[in-house]
């Protein structure tokens, strides 16, 4: 099938693209960067976009031959420190790529089966409590709950287009290279690796393995609709997940980074991002028969880094 991607360029983009490109889909990139720039990644086609809603008729052809569409349009999270600015490009660079996509599903003369939205568990706001979010809770009252709720709203008008609209809450992604474990790795390396802050903070995760599998499920499903949670049935606390990392990169655990510390370095990002945390299960992923790969966080880092006896696709 065609599958049109925006922001197919960025961490999760290119390994999506990459399996759609080796089962043998059409994939086309819209993208912000210059027209040309990674073009052949993936085996994809680019297409300079610039998301904005200007200049609508230069993309909106490959939606009208495309089978899906996928939305993970959006500047990285904690690439940079909050201040009031930066909240406002976090806001802009997904709201409005999101209201364009969907003014050009209303005006295609053909539209895709599915329209499928990113979204991330930040939806359910930074929390200590230990209970378990599922995709029938509320969004939180903090800015990543407000940002992931006011995104996925912007894509809700996708449902009266007779288009199947899917949410994909994802969870931090574990890698070789990119996502969270980027800046993780680093301190273990060092040997100064550890819990953050009190380490009782849920780390909800997933292998990049299961998360591109999921969301090919969720495009070629007809019954997978609505905010799909795509974490692993098994978050652990962040102290856990330091010792399985600790453990997969051969390294101690013992060195808490204190809160005071990333409070002063990342600011309001640290209170949401770090010190705080969800734990969240993918409750209709396994009601509509997903089966994961990597369930268990030590199974998975290990893979990830290829240690002995463990396998890596």
């Amino acid at each position: 099938m065609k599958v049109v991607v925006a922001g197919g360029s960025g961490f999760l983009g290119t390994a999506l693209t990459e399996r759609l490109a080796a089962r043998g889909d059409e994939v086309v990139v819209l993208s912000r960067r210059p027209s040309g720039a990674d073009a052949a990644r993936g085996g994809a086609r680019q297409i300079h976009w610039r998301g904005d809603g200007t200049a609508v008729s230069s993309w909106v052809a490959e939606i009208n031959e495309a089978d899906a569409v996928v939305n993970l349009a959006g500047a990285g999270i904690a690439d940079r420190r909050w201040s009031p600015a930066r909240k406002q490009v976090l806001r802009d660079s997904r709201v409005i790529p999101t209201r364009s996509l969907v003014e050009g599903l209303r005006t295609a003369t053909r539209r895709p089966a599915v329209f499928l939205q990113g979204s991330a568990v930040g939806y359910y706001g930074s929390t200590l409590d230990d209970r378990p979010f599922t995709e029938s809770d509320p969004a939180g009252n903090d800015f990543l709950g407000r940002l992931c709720a006011e995104w996925e709203l912007a894509a809700q008008p996708v449902s009266t287009l007779g288009v199947r609209l899917v949410v994909v809450r994802t969870g931090l992604v574990l890698a070789r290279k990119g996502g969270v474990l980027e800046p993780m790795k680093l301190p273990f390396k060092l040997f100064v690796g550890g819990p953050v802050a009190s380490g009782r903070q849920y780390f909800s995760w997933i292998h990049i393995d299961d998360w591109t599998t999921l969301v090919l499920w969720a495009l070629d499903t007809p019954s997978v609709s609505g905010p799909i949670n795509a974490t692993s049935p098994n978050a652990v606390t962040n102290a856990e997940f330091s010792k399985a990392l600790g453990r997969a990169l051969g390294r101690p655990s013992w060195l808490p980074v204190p809160g005071f510390a990333l409070k002063t370095l990342f600011g309001e990002f640290a209170e949401e991002g770090l010190i705080g945390g969800q734990r969240v299960v993918p409750r209709r992923a396994r009601e509509l028969g997903f089966s994961f790969r990597h369930p268990e966080a030590g199974e998975a880092l290990s893979a990830v880094f290829g240690v002995p006896g463990t396998s890596e696709r």
